[in-house]
């Protein structure tokens, strides 16, 4: 058993629910925070007096914190037990949250988002290892579901959530919502979970150091690329030779110390965490930029409202539950290699359904594709978390589900930078092409236009309809990347090890 986890046996059914309960509320709590501010930026923006450029640290310090933080997540739950370090997450977090909401300035709103980065970090990947440690091998397909609605519901809902409390109250709102659930998590915690032993190790300054200098400039390069016109700017420049300089100092470090490793390169020796890690990293991008797209997709070209943008969006989640309950009928009968393959295939089957996408369509493509990838998700999401950890060793879980966590937020930046690099630079080149067939010598064109000399008026709505139209082939070729994303990752899957024996039946009712 993991140092920091108590026998399961000694643990009964209902302090079993309460500590699933109280953990999840708190990854939750942090994973909507990885969107709900998105749509309330633009007010933010307004109230503190901030320009584009400097609002978009609200988001990135956020993200950087929170990356940076998570891989040390592991290290001190051995070091001063998992439980301190999930009331200490918890009550960061909320505090933290508060003042969000009561900032005045920018560099105010920053500090806090930084901070609540820090505390939100840990409570994702810990949340995994808690589950994982206090239900019995039978019932970890069941523990996986119920942590993966809190990892991938949380931001589904988040932007709905998010314009909603905008919208009928205050931006303020989107922070404070979640002062109530930090409190309670924090009891629950405080009152149910069990005091772990304390590994008392030696830490790993330097190969800490390399990790979070690597992944702050990876995060900060993904961020700011489009912004700064990616390599024809030397900050971007910097920032990719800062980043892979520091990882190369951290990959032989870790290989090569005879001391106490930051990262165990055990974790590494184990070939269904190997493979989950890169399947995760696959998954992260698809759901995240899929996520990233819909919304300005919805709003800016289809002109739907913040509060309606969030509800036909909203019933993928519906689709991850019903793949829950699904999948956990099916664990111990089928190859769980056959319902990740599975899982993939729907994914594609979605994107190919958006690659049809269109400015004429009404709302009930979205929700339907949305809700095939919501099924997608929870067939991939639920067994790979599950036989990721089948095989690696207790000891390793506070590390392995750190990373693990980690790998799934770097596909999902990396994901999300690349696809909105991809939507400005296809809808330019789609523009082009477009326009080269709007000239005088179209006979469409002089049908619509019978006026030889067109007013200044006719010719912006021209070029507004092909800019729209620019911009809804690049959303289309965008999805199409989607797709092949998931239909490449299948073979992937075949190289987690078969589940040896017949593994019992397992129910997530």
């Amino acid at each position: 058993m993991s140092a920091a986890a108590a026998p399961t046996g000694e643990i009964d059914a209902a302090r079993r629910t309460l500590i699933t309960v109280s953990v999840m509320l708190a990854s939750i709590m942090s994973a909507l925070d990885t969107t709900i501010a998105n749509v309330a930026l633009p007010r933010i923006q307004g109230s503190i007096s901030a320009t584009q450029d400097q609002i978009t640290w609200v988001l990135t310090s956020y993200i950087v914190a929170a990356a940076i933080m998570t891989p040390l997540s592991g290290w001190l739950a051995g070091r001063i037990g998992r439980k301190q370090v999930f009331l200490y997450s918890v009550a960061g977090f909320t505090i933290a949250s508060m003042l969000c909401g009561a900032a005045q300035s920018l560099p105010q709103i920053v500090l806090a988002r930084l901070i609540q980065g820090l505390c939100g970090a840990a409570l994702i990947p810990l949340s995994q290892a808690v589950l994982l440690d206090i239900n019995p091998p039978a019932r970890h397909a069941r523990a996986m579901a119920v942590w993966v609605m809190g990892a991938t519901l949380g931001p589904i809902i988040g932007p709905a959530l998010g314009g909603w409390l905008t919208e009928d109250y205050n931006w303020r709102w989107v922070f404070y919502i979640n002062v109530p659930f930090g409190i309670l998590a924090f009891l629950g915690i405080m009152s149910f979970l069990p005091e772990g032993a304390i590994r008392k190790s030696r830490f790993d300054f330097f190969g800490f150091a390399a990790l979070s200098v690597a992944i702050a400039s990876l995060q900060v390069m993904l961020d700011r690329g489009q912004l700064k016109d990616w390599f024809s700017s030397a900050e971007i420049w910097i920032e990719a030779i800062v980043a892979a300089v520091a990882f190369y100092w951290f990959v032989i470090h870790m290989l090569t110390t005879t001391e106490r490793r930051f990262v165990s390169p055990a974790l590494f020796k184990d070939r269904n965490f190997l493979t989950g890690n890169v399947i995760i990293f696959v998954v992260g991008a698809v759901l995240y930029a899929t996520l990233a797209l819909l919304p300005p997709l919805l709003q800016d070209l289809l002109n739907y409202p913040v509060v309606t943008t969030g509800l036909v969006t909203a019933p993928r989640g519906a689709g991850t539950l019903a793949a829950m309950f699904i999948v956990g009928r099916l664990m111990g009968k089928i190859d769980v290699r056959l319902i990740i393959a599975s899982g993939f295939a729907l994914a594609a089957a979605s994107s190919w359904q958006m690659t049809g996408f269109d400015v004429q369509m009404d709302s009930s493509m979205v929700v339907w594709s949305g809700i095939l990838q919501g099924l997608g998700t929870g067939f991939v999401y639920v067994p790979l978390a599950a036989a990721s950890f089948a095989t690696l060793t207790p000891a390793l879980r506070n590390e392995g589900t750190a990373i693990f966590s980690l790998t799934r937020n770097l596909g999902s930046s990396i994901g999300i930078s690349v696809v909105n690099t991809l939507l400005t630079r296809n809808t330019q080149i789609m523009h082009a092409t477009l326009s080269e067939h709007v000239s005088r010598y179209s006979s469409v064109l002089r049908a619509q236009l019978p006026d030889p000399a067109p007013s200044l008026r006719t010719l912006a709505g021209l070029n507004a309809t092909v800019t729209q139209q620019a911009a809804m082939i690049a959303y289309n070729n965008d999805f199409k990347l989607m797709m092949l994303l998931s239909l490449a990752a299948i073979p992937l899957v075949f190289l987690l090890r078969k589940a040896r024996g017949s593994a019992p039946p397992v129910s997530i009712e």
